[in-house]
Order: C-alpha cells, then structure tokens, then sequence
C-alpha cells in the first residue's frame, strides 16, 4: 500500500456465549454500545468521520442495514454514510479492507470499521410444508376451505428450522462447517488428542491474558436493561481441560468424526470497531496511531476445506514482501476449530501441498508457538462471525505494542472456500 492507513484505536464488546436463548443483547446494541465508548475517547466528534462500515453476517430483518442503524444510533447524524458489508466469517475484516479502499481512493479519511453479530438472536425457522401450508390458509376464502386445510396440518409441519444451522451449512457442498474441520482432521492426520489438547491450550491462555489484563486496552464493558454488568469474555473455563474435553461426543460426524463442541468455537455474540485513518486525517486531528495496516489478501479454494482459507491468503503477502513465517513477531489465525489451526500449521509444513496447492518450490515451515494466538482464540473466546475478523487485527495490534513487536499477521478461514488477511506494522 503505497499511501499508509493508519488504526488509531480499537474497542470491542466482551464476546458473550449463547446459552440456548436469545442474549441480553441485539447486534445492534452491542455494536452501538463498542463504537460509542471507542468515539468518547477519540480527539474528532463522531460527526467527523467520513462513513461507518459495519460488517455483519446475521442482521436481524428490522435492521437488515445495521451499519446505518448504529451509526445513526452512535450520534454520528444525517450526513455520515453508514453500511453494512457480508463476507460470512469475515464480515469485520471486510470492512476494514472498505475502508482501506475507500481511504486509498481519496473518498474517506477517517472511517468507523467493524464487525457485528448476535447469533445467540438467529431466528427460528418454519419449514418449508409449514409455509406452503399458511399460504394456502391465507388464501383460502371459505370456513369450509379452512377446515380442509386444518384436516391437512401435520404435527411435524410445526417442527421449527434452526436458522444457525442453515447458515453454518456451506450450499455448495452440503456440509456444516464442522464438518469441513473433519475433512481437514482426516487429510493432515490430525488426531482427537491433538485437538483437544490445542482447545485446552487455548482457555488457559485467554485465562493467563484476562489475568495479565491482556484485555482491558480493548475490551469495554456491556450494561443490560437491569443494571447488569458484563465485564469480560464469559465463554472460558478453567475446567476445559484435555481430559474434560475428551469426554464430549463428537458433534458434526456422530460416528466416525472427532470435532466436539469443546474443541470448535463457541457460538457467541460480540462487536468489535476500529477507526482507520489517512495521514492527512491523522495530522488534521493530531492523531496518535496504534499502527497501520501494510496490506491485506483475499483468497478462494475448495469450500469442503475452508479451513485452509488462512494459508491461501497468507502466503501472498509473505511472498510480497520478502517474508518468512517466522518474521513475524505476531500471529492471529482465527480457531473456527482447532482441527482448522493446525491443519493450518500442517500445509505450511507440508512440501507436496506447498507445491501442489501454493505453486511454491518447498515448504514453507512451521510457525514458532509462542507467537500465534498468544492470548488464545475463539475456540474459548467464541466467534460472533461478523465480529471476529475485526477483533483479531485490533489484537494482533495490541500484542504488538505490548511485546514491543514490529509485524503481524491476523488471518481467518471464510465459509464458503475462502480466506482473509491482514500484514500490520506497530507505529512507534
């Protein structure tokens, strides 16, 4: 990127895990709630941005441009343009790459880029007789009719359809994405051990970082209508152990498959915003970058292996800019599912599929493990899919700073076969 786009600041909300019913929250009042605690902190009144970019994969039908609604609900009136942006796991990550489009194209100088949603809120579903069977009862004229149609009904017509899990089923290929964890699992020999071990690995480091206060320059707090507060991220546990996640039952392959609940990530409800800005918006308001972003890649390949996105969008940007894996001092690679991570780790370490799959000569080796997911990741975090592509840029950025590190990476796996990027520089 020839023109520096700088992240002033970031915030997010604590990542709150569904439990079987709708949350405290609407996505709308979680994003609404991260972006004005993030614009009261900043030197421009919310009226000075440019646009507000809000990506969101489950927006509820009232609010289908939630980007709009919350800008306009963050007090940042008439004439600042909100919108919303979809790229499934990705949607947060996508609208920060808007904004850097936008900013490189003269049209913005500052931007409120982020990601939403609350999946805890996914509608309920009827199914597809049951609908067919009301458009009949509505257009039936006759009491006469009516008791036809009422002869009709079938108790399994009122059987409800999980709106989460027909958007977490990738069309193409008829596969949950949980299953295309167990695709990965099988090709790269990735055991049940192995993943439970890495989803243990990841509740304690976000237990070490909460302690740590790892968190606190980013997370802010969420009040409910009674007074409640919700401080933290509340999906980590410290009995996630190996051996207490080895108890549960496998969930996406019953019978064969190895990929549970506790080693996947956790359906959860979250926002988290950054604020980009040009140079010229920087020294206009006198600015003090967290750092910028260097520069960002999008990258396709098989749906049933989505997992794999990650190494596909990755690589690019090491080849650009002269890179090892290790030359990084900071590594986020989103855990949809920890057998997706490691499989990850195994394609860069394996030369058939670096040459194969990546056109390299060799393979490109192994990340260090103390500088990927430090602070852990979204297997104990969870993953409120609009959000998440926004929160690990803002974290990479933090670790940065806090480790005196110079780069980074943030990558994360796209239902659907597709793959995200971001290579962030810390500004001194």
């Amino acid at each position: 990127m020839k023109e520096p786009i700088y992240i002033i600041d970031g915030a997010r909300t604590p990542f709150l895990k569904a439990r079987n019913r709708p949350g405290p929250f609407a996505a709308s009042d979680l994003a609404t709630a991260a972006g004005s605690a993030l614009l009261l902190r900043q030197r421009f009144a919310p009226t000075d941005l440019d646009e507000v970019i809000l990506g969101c994969a489950a927006p509820s039908p009232d609010e289908v441009n939630i980007g709009r609604v919350v800008a306009l609900r963050m007090g940042c009136g008439h004439k600042v343009p909100g919108w919303t942006v979809m790229r499934n796991c990705a949607s947060g990550m996508q609208a920060l790459d808007s904004a850097i489009n936008n900013i490189r194209a003269g049209r913005s100088n500052l931007v409120l880029a982020g990601g939403v949603d609350a999946l805890s809120h996914a509608p309920l579903l009827f199914s597809e007789a049951m609908v067919h069977w009301l458009s009949s009862w509505y257009a039936a004229k006759t009491l006469g009719q009516r008791a036809a149609l009422a002869a009709k009904l079938k108790l399994a017509y009122l059987a409800p359809v999980i709106g989460l899990m027909k958007g977490l089923t990738d069309p193409m290929v008829g596969l949950l994405m949980g299953q295309t964890a167990e695709n990965l699992a099988f090709r790269f020999g990735i055991t049940r051990a192995e993943m439970d071990a890495f989803a243990a690995a990841s509740h304690r480091k976000v237990l070490a970082g909460q302690k740590a206060g790892h968190y606190d320059a980013e997370v802010v707090a969420l009040f409910d209508k009674a007074g409640k507060v919700y401080a933290a991220d509340d999906g980590v546990r410290e009995d996630s152990t190996a051996e207490n996640l080895a108890k549960l039952r496998p969930f996406f392959d019953k019978k064969y498959g190895n990929v549970t609940a506790g080693n996947s990530s956790q359906v959860t409800d979250g926002a988290a915003w950054l604020v980009l800005a040009s140079e010229r918006a920087v020294e206009k308001h006198q600015l003090q970058p967290l750092g910028r972003i260097a520069d960002s890649e999008w990258a396709g390949l098989d749906p049933a292996e989505m997992g794999l996105g990650p190494v596909h969008a990755v690589t690019p940007i090491l080849q650009r800019h002269g890179l090892r894996l290790n030359d990084l001092d900071a590594w986020e690679i989103n855990e949809a599912f920890a057998a997706q991570v490691i499989a990850c780790q195994r394609a860069w370490e394996d030369t058939d599929y670096c040459r194969r799959e990546l056109g390299l000569p060799d393979a490109l080796g192994s990340i260090d493990p103390a500088r990927l997911n430090v602070d852990g990741g979204a297997v104990a975090l969870g993953h409120p899919v609009g959000a998440s592509g926004a929160r690990i840029v803002l974290h990479v950025l933090h670790t940065l700073r806090r480790t005196g590190g110079k780069r980074g990476i943030a990558s994360i796996c796209i239902g659907g076969g597709l793959g995200g990027a971001m290579l962030v520089e810390a500004v001194s």
